[in-house]
Order: C-alpha cells, then structure tokens, then sequence
C-alpha cells in the first residue's frame, strides 16, 4: 500500500483535492441555497480523505449523478461518490460500497399500480432522471414500460405531474419527500433496487491509487465514520454496507 505522501500526488498533484459532489441524491448532499456550501454524507468523506492526504478540498457540484461522473472521466474531479453501474466502470473504478439505498416507485394515489410487477407492462410510462443509476438500471431491466426522462432527480416529479405519467422512479427519500409536499400520491411497498453508492477516481489513476481509496472507505465503514455521518445528517432509510 502506497503511503498518504504519494496518495497525495496521484490523486491531488496540485495540492488541492477536486471532489464531484452529485446533489440529485439528497442522501449524499444537499445544499440549502444556489449560494450555500454543500453539506452532507459525501462532503464529509471527501473532508476526510483531503485531511488524510494533508491536502485542501475543493467541491465540484452538479444537479445530477451523469454530470458528476463525467467531471470524474474527464479530469475536471479528482474523486467522486456514485451509485456502482457496468456502464460506469467504464472510466470509473469503484470502491467497494459504503452505502445501500433503496430504489422505488410512486404513482397517483388512485393508480391500480399496486405492486412492482404491475409497471413493466405497455402503455405504462416511467419518469427517471436522466443518467441516474435507477435510469442505467431500468434501461436494461424494463421490456414493455416507456422510460422518459427528465434532466435530473429533482426534475422527475414535474415531469410525472406534468405529463400525467403513470409512474416516477428514484430514491425512496427523495420520493418520500416529494409525497410531503404533493398530497395524493404513494409509494409501492416494495424495493426495485438496491443502489451502492461507492467513491470513485477515473480509471486511469493506477491500481494504487484505487487501492488506497478502496482501503480509506473500508476504514471509514469500520470505524463508524459512515454511520456516523448518517446520523448526524439525519438521513433515514440508508443502511451502511457491509464490509467489501
């Protein structure tokens, strides 16, 4: 394993430490205003790992999980914090997961949708947001269900409303949310997904450059960093992953 010095020049050669922040998760970050800091689970790992590194942090921040991955692939980030997905590992190379957080589906309260069996049929309309992991995931996984999508996770619910779709997909916190300030409208009882959100670097970093941070997130995990952060962000209905 290479030392936290020569972590430091593979992953942060100008002294700062450019982390991709994804605010369309509002279990990782969320931000309070166009101009406030962000704040959450994934800032205060990306705190943690500049800290062990001995160098500064600087946030890249973007409204949605396709933009953050980009900023990664094309080395306008240094890290970043994604749900793991085949097509991404394309260019990313990814830790072992340090959160599970459950994918579901909502419709209108009078929906005969009932269960997750009742969405993959024809005629059934399924908002997404754009490049997310639920996107990457239903694309392959529905066969009969039209898929459409929005620009982001926090445009989906416009989009379903809007358009009368029958059926909006995300993350079980943000659809809880959305279900808090728009009256009329339920969540299936069921899971369709378990999304594990891990940190990545692009994959051209090295091999030692994944090992160090694949070993940074399995010490947070041990060391409650992660359960921690959990709780002092108050996120519900995220469980930490199991040791990789």
């Amino acid at each position: 394993m290479i030392t936290s010095e020569q972590a430091a020049q593979l992953f942060a050669p100008t002294g700062v430490l450019r982390a991709s922040i994804n605010l369309g998760n509002p279990v990782l970050a969320r931000r309070d205003s166009p101009e406030a800091p962000p704040y959450g689970v994934s800032i205060d790992m990306a705190r943690a790992l500049a800290e062990r590194l001995g160098v500064g942090i600087e946030f890249v921040v973007f409204d949605s999980a396709s933009q953050s991955v980009d900023a990664v692939a094309n080395d306008q980030a240094d890290i970043g914090f994604f749900a793991i997905d085949s097509k991404r590992g394309e260019s990313i190379a990814f830790t072992s997961s340090y959160l599970h957080i459950e994918g579901c589906y909502l419709v209108p309260e009078a929906s005969p949708i009932r269960d997750n069996g009742d969405v993959d049929r024809a005629g059934i309309r399924v908002a997404v947001g754009r490049g997310s992991a639920y996107d990457l995931f239903l694309s392959r996984e529905l066969k009969s269900a039209e898929i459409v999508r929005a620009s982001n996770p926090q445009a989906v619910l416009p989009l379903f409303l809007d358009q009368r779709l029958e059926v909006a997909a995300g993350v079980r916190q943000q659809l809880q949310a959305d279900m808090a300030r728009h009256p009329g409208l339920r969540l299936l009882p069921e899971r369709f997904m378990v999304i594990r959100q891990a940190m990545g670097l692009a994959r051209r970093r090295g091999d030692a450059a994944h090992a160090y941070l694949g070993a940074f997130v399995e010490e947070l995990k041990a060391s409650g960093f992660v359960a921690q952060a959990l709780e002092r962000h108050g996120i519900q209905g995220a469980s930490v992953a199991p040791a990789g």
